[in-house]
């Protein structure tokens, strides 16, 4: 798969809605949302797909079903406090990592701040006497007796998944491998996760952490899976199941089982896997994506319209160090719930409405209103025309909540209220953008936001007029955007092997063998996960650092550099990486390197994007209605984003509505619609006019 009669869909399963993009095997797409059902979230997935198939033009073309399905359950519930009951299994002496964690407080500016309580409680926490040396080597293990008493003490625990976390593990798996096969001699069923086998890298905690958020999902999402895959093949008699993850890849279902926690930010990852695609096209260089849903709004930045990387991550407070797309959350959502604090002062989230009971207009129990009812109330949405007439809203009542808000902040009208709390908003995400901006060394001059997600169209141009950025690139069908990434990704495994601190003398023999033991792994997996591909690629990346430096920096490796064991090129490649960072570099003799990496990329078959015919004459607005702008009400156009062709140039103040998504063009700025139907807006007079 796929083959010539395969339906590809990709499925986002967000917050508010689950969101579907089917390319049928004639390359057309077809676009489904269904609203998310948080207590069964693979109902909505069943019921999208049998809406698609159930649709004669879809049916008429498919044999087989190839479903790409991103999901945040697992992250969900570990946000929530809701993984499964985990007990975690350490080197005998070292209980207490996860109580220590770095040492540090959240703010140490605060003489009152509050250490978070750790993933695992203490008395989840068991010891063994199991112990590698510094060059992995096996130096403790225990006896029969005492495997015995630990497995009884698991079962008096009674967790649903143990994490096996044993000191100098990362530098072979062997010690943690030989550990959990005696446990699961005594225990069979019992789910355990080997740090080594998840995320084999140096730093003790951080390695720790990873291993228990994979424990901690593990059961959830084995639950979630199979039963999403009994659903999916009671659909289709040929169907197959595959998972988006955080790194902007995908893997089959049994690799997403093996390590869960790779799917944990594959829904955000998604999103910015089609505008990386879509950059390429428009020709866009420097992006910043923009998924704006119904619980935040995320970011990540496009540099030579490829996606960022980072191994810095968190969830929650939980550091993430395995390589995910760098996507960071900068504000509000539309279902951010608008509030009055113990000072007067209006504040816009973090608390979201969700599904349900939604914001006030849904009609589903919201009493508080929400981003979404400013929009509705300033008249930005039609709410007789929300999800292209699929849903009437009522707009009285989202007026009735804002007129609550607006009476405690002493302002006469609803509308008021709901603009200043929009800019408040705006302002908070323009104030997060420029700090990510600033610590990746970006110029926001020369980035374009490319906005998706249901509510990113409606709050992008208000975004780009507060940072000053030179414009906004609204893509087609922008609030699924996220389900077009997932079916557009390419298959990816990454790898990582320990070397220790090694030096510039010592690094041939390491390193050289480390990236072919990779690449012969690599080779396995990609064999047994039996996909159709266009062909796969391999990315080699190493960790380094000078001497008596305690961070390290990645660096990339071209291929030919590998192929010719070229050291000379390495150490070029960390010193050009480190000036451009720090501005110096040092000798060869000072280089150490740490870690070793290697990606997989398994290129499945290219997802050709619409092209429009060209637009004829003037953009002519469908209607026209009145929009609440700075203190005022503007007349203001309003097209038909199916009516307009490649070329078709108009002037805010205007709306741009489609079954998904509204996109608001302030006065000021101006759009032409590109051949791909992505809406180019630009401003059209300067920030200083």
């Amino acid at each position: 798969m796929p083959s010539s009669g395969t339906l590809r869909v990709g499925i986002d399963a967000g917050g508010t809605f689950t969101d579907f993009v089917a390319v049928l095997p004639n390359g057309q797409m077809h676009y489904h949302k269904e609203p998310s059902n948080p207590a069964d979230p693979s109902a909505p997935v069943e019921a999208g797909l049998r809406g698609l198939l159930q649709n004669e033009a879809i049916a008429s073309q498919t044999r087989d079903l190839l479903v790409v399905h991103g999901t945040t359950i697992g992250l969900n519930a570990v946000l929530q406090g809701k993984g499964a009951r985990t007990a975690v299994l350490v080197t005998r002496g070292l209980r207490d990592v996860l109580e220590i964690e770095r040492g540090r407080l959240p703010n140490h500016l605060s003489l009152h701040a509050v250490k978070p309580d750790p993933i695992v409680s203490r008395d989840l926490v068991l010891e063994i006497g199991a112990r590698a040396d510094s060059d992995g080597e096996i130096t403790d293990f225990p006896e029969a007796a005492e495997f015995d008493a630990v497995c009884e003490e698991i079962r008096r625990l009674a967790p649903e998944a143990v994490a096996i976390v044993l000191v100098n593990a990362y530098i072979s798996p062997k010690l943690e491998a030989s550990v959990e096969r005696e446990i699961k001699a005594r225990i069979p069923d019992l789910l355990v996760t080997c740090s080594a086998s998840v995320w084999p890298e140096l730093r003790e905690y951080e390695r720790a952490v990873i291993a228990c958020l994979n424990a901690k999902v593990h059961p959830l999402m084995e639950a979630y899976l199979h039963s999403l895959e009994t659903r999916i093949a009671g659909l289709s008699t040929k169907s197959k199941l595959q998972l988006s993850t955080s790194s902007g890849g995908m893997l089959s279902l049994s690799g997403a089982l093996e390590r869960p926690i790779e799917t944990m930010l594959s829904g955000p990852a998604s999103g910015t896997v089609a505008a990386s695609r879509l950059a390429r096209d428009l020709g866009i260089s420097s992006g910043i994506t923009f998924d704006m849903g119904g619980t935040s709004a995320d970011i990540a930045i496009l540099t030579n319209a490829k996606v960022e990387f980072t191994t810095t991550s968190h969830i929650g407070a939980l550091p993430l160090m395995m390589p995910v797309i760098g996507v960071s959350s900068i504000g509000a959502g539309g279902g951010s719930i608008l509030k009055i604090d113990s000072a007067g002062l209006l504040k816009v989230g973090p608390e979201s409405a969700g599904s349900r009971p939604g914001p006030v207009a849904f009609g589903l129990g919201g009493t508080e209103a929400t981003v979404t009812d400013c929009y509705i109330a300033l008249g930005i949405i039609d709410p007789t025309n929300f999800l292209g007439g699929r849903m009437t809203l009522d707009v009285d009542a989202a007026l009735a909540a804002l007129d609550a808000v607006a009476k405690r902040l002493g302002l006469a009208l609803p509308q008021a209220a709901a603009e200043a709390a929009l800019n408040i908003a705006t302002v908070g995400m323009s104030t997060e953008l420029f700090k990510l901006l600033a610590q990746g060394g970006h110029d926001p001059n020369e980035h374009v936001i490319m906005p998706f997600g249901g509510a990113g169209p409606t709050q992008a141009v208000m975004l780009a007029d507060d940072a000053g950025l030179p414009g906004v690139a609204v893509p087609p069908a922008a609030a699924t955007f996220c389900a077009l990434g997932a079916v557009m990704a390419d298959a990816r495994r990454d790898y990582l092997r320990s070397i220790g601190q090694t030096g510039w003398y010592d690094l041939p023999p390491k390193i050289w063998s480390a990236w072919s033991e990779m690449r012969a792994e690599a080779d396995a997996w990609f064999a047994a996960e039996d996909m159709t591909v266009r062909g796969h690629r391999f990315e080699y990346q190493i960790d380094m650092r000078y001497a008596g430096q305690s961070h390290n920096m990645i660096v990339n490796v071209d291929e030919s550099v590998v192929a010719s064991k070229d050291l000379a090129a390495v150490a070029e490649a960390f010193h050009k990486s480190h000036e451009a960072l720090y501005d110096f570099h040092e000798t060869d003799e000072k280089v150490e390197a740490v870690s070793v990496r290697l990606s997989i990329i398994a290129m499945v078959p290219e997802v050709a994007l619409a092209t429009l015919a060209p637009h004829q004459g003037e953009a002519q607005p469908s209607s026209r209605r009145k929009i609440f702008h700075r203190g005022a009400w503007v007349d203001s156009a309003v097209y038909q984003r199916s009516a307009l062709g490649a070329g078709a140039t108009f002037t805010g103040p205007a709306v741009v509505e489609q079954s998904d998504t509204t996109t608001w063009v302030p006065p000021g700025w101006t759009v032409v619609v590109h051949p791909t139907g992505t809406l180019l807006i630009n401003r059209s007079i300067s920030r200083e006019a």
